[in-house]
């Protein structure tokens, strides 16, 4: 049984990375053919991660906000576990 649990937990792990990796391959390809509007949404998410006391780290290890993490709240109904193989099936969150 445990092996049985950890083969899919493995897989689940793969996915899941694969997942990551395309996304960021996308990501990188839309910053670069869209660099201002990048720059715009990455200072607003910046902006809002700082107003919830979200702490940004740069190169040097110094953080731009300080404070402690908030709670964080649950996901809304028909959202938990959604994470894996069917996250590109989110009307293309980024």
């Amino acid at each position: 049984m445990n092996e049985k649990r950890m083969k899919a937990a493995v897989g689940q792990a793969v996915s899941y990375r694969n997942y990551r990796r395309a996304r960021d391959r996308a990501l990188v390809r839309l910053a670069n053919a869209y660099p201002d509007d990048y720059k715009e949404l990455l200072e607003q998410e910046k902006a809002n991660d700082e107003t919830q006391g979200r702490k940004w780290i740069d190169i040097d290890g110094n953080t731009n906000s300080v404070g402690t993490r908030p709670t964080p709240t649950p996901a809304p109904a028909g959202q938990a576990g959604n994470q894996g193989e069917n996250e590109g099936d989110n009307g293309g969150e980024a």
